[in-house]
């Protein structure tokens, strides 16, 4: 197995994982606006916690959204000075797949992940738990306010993720009996990033200037200036 740095910063949580053997290293915590002062904190904690250098590292592994603009963006840009200082390459996860891992389905299991995007909208992947329990996708990634999401299959599903929370549960309302249960506290961790990305190895990796965010909302700037930042 791959031994493999991942990292998330697209929602409130700071979550770095180390994938080293069979051993997962782990700092996850919702830390809303600090991601930056921990992020390479913990990098360097967790290195040192398995007792390797960032030379032994395999490849670094990154949420790349969606999720909040700000912090997609530190956890690409960090990401892409890792690699590009190691000469390792880039394995990029959707941050809804490591949300759907949350989960904890069990294989054939269906899952939404749906991640509160503001502006009456949610982030939102469908997935299917393959016989290694990881999430599958189901499709492509997509954006819907909650009184108007439509899996792409029947059900039932099990929901994660704070878009389950979002609009005063509309989510919930719209799926009704086709929801079996929900977590809307659970957030994306970078272990399972990591476990995702070792999955994902043998197709190999992309060389860091190759990594695009994604977004999903296409009117980026936009939303900033409504927001009033910048």
């Amino acid at each position: 197995m791959p031994s493999i740095l991942a990292l998330d910063t697209a929602t409130e949580a700071c979550s770095v994982a180390l994938l080293y053997g069979d051993r997962l290293h782990e700092r996850h915590a919702p830390a809303p606006r600090q991601h930056a002062e921990k992020v390479l904190p913990w990098i360097d904690e967790l290195l040192a916690e398995a007792g390797i250098g960032k030379t032994q590292i395999d490849a670094i592994a990154v949420g790349r959204g969606p999720g909040g603009f700000t912090g997609v963006r530190l956890a690409v840009a960090v990401a892409q000075g890792l690699a590009f200082a190691l000469d390792k390459p880039l394995l990029a996860v959707s941050t809804l797949a490591a949300l759907a891992f949350e989960a904890g389905g069990q294989a054939g299991d269906h899952v939404l992940a749906a991640l509160d995007a503001r502006m009456g909208e949610l982030y939102l992947g469908a997935f299917v738990i393959a016989a290694d329990r990881l999430p599958q996708p189901i499709g492509g990634e997509w954006m819907a306010a909650p009184d108007q999401v439509e899996p792409p299959l029947p059900g039932p599903w099990i929901g994660v993720g704070s878009g389950f929370a979002a609009a005063s549960a509309a989510l919930v309302e719209r799926l009704g009996a086709r929801l079996t249960r929900f977590d809307a506290a659970a957030l994306p961790r970078a272990g399972a990033i990591a476990r995702l990305a070792a999955r994902d190895w043998p197709q190999g990796g992309i060389a860091p200037a190759q990594l695009e965010p994604a977004y999903l909302r296409d009117k980026v700037a936009q939303t900033l200036a409504e927001r009033g930042i910048g």
